[in-house]
């Protein structure tokens, strides 16, 4: 594979037999863009994990210290209209917002949050949202009767992680323009959510690899305590 100048030599600076500290690695990863625009800093990770037993699934949220410079638009599904107006959410409504995304295929929000007594109409459109990632789910915080503070993390910064098929993980934790240190207090944020979520299952070696990049850059091994 032919690689651009800017992009050979932003790989110079790695040193690929290397594991940089979490420090150093945010250092670097500032140093290592290739792209005129505020390139998104991304962290991946490879599990020694089986994703299809269900005792070993990786899969949670958290409220990033820092936010990692995206703007999320939020869908309130809910009958407390009132509350998610005030909260911030960008759409909001019952019934009515259901029948708007069947009728039109209707697509401009990154997250929908619901209350319970909502999920029941919901499940009706389960089809439509699943393959998109938008079904409404306690376990990521989004189905629930506290619209407010579920509506205030996402916009704060709140971050979804979770494995694939293959085993990996990706999450975006900031953005080139951040300084150093905010992306190393995200990045150590993010290792330190994940490793809490460790499966019981898993005995030895739970991350295989660790890497964290620029859009359109090289990657940089990282190490961290618990690896």
């Amino acid at each position: 594979m032919k690689y651009g100048k800017k992009y050979r030599a932003a790989l110079e600076k790695v040193d690929a037999e290397k594991l940089y500290t979490i420090e150093e690695a945010s250092k670097l990863v500032k140093e290592t863009s290739t792209v005129k625009f505020d390139a998104t800093v991304d962290v991946s990770f490879k599990l020694n994990i089986d994703p299809k037993q269900a005792d070993q699934q990786v899969r949670g949220t958290l409220v990033l210290p820092n936010g990692n410079g995206k703007t999320k638009k939020v869908l309130a599904i809910t009958d407390k209209v009132e509350e998610a107006k005030s909260a911030g959410a960008d759409f909001y409504g019952g019934q009515e917002m259901i029948e708007k995304i069947q009728r039109e295929n209707w697509f401009e929000y990154d997250v929908i949050v619901a209350t319970p007594n909502m999920m029941g109409l919901i499940g009706r459109i389960a089809r439509i949202l699943g393959p998109k990632g938008l079904m409404p789910n306690p376990k990521t915080g989004t189905v629930t009767t506290d619209l407010s503070k579920a509506i205030a993390e996402i916009k704060a910064g709140k971050v979804e992680y979770r494995t694939d098929k293959e085993a990996n993980m990706h999450v975006s934790i900031g953005r080139v323009s951040f300084d150093e240190k905010k992306i190393a207090e995200n990045l150590q944020a993010l290792v330190d959510a994940v490793l809490k979520a460790r499966p019981a299952a898993i005995k030895g070696n739970y991350i295989k690899t660790a890497v964290i990049h620029t859009t359109m850059g090289p990657a940089i091994n990282f190490t961290f305590n618990g690896r």
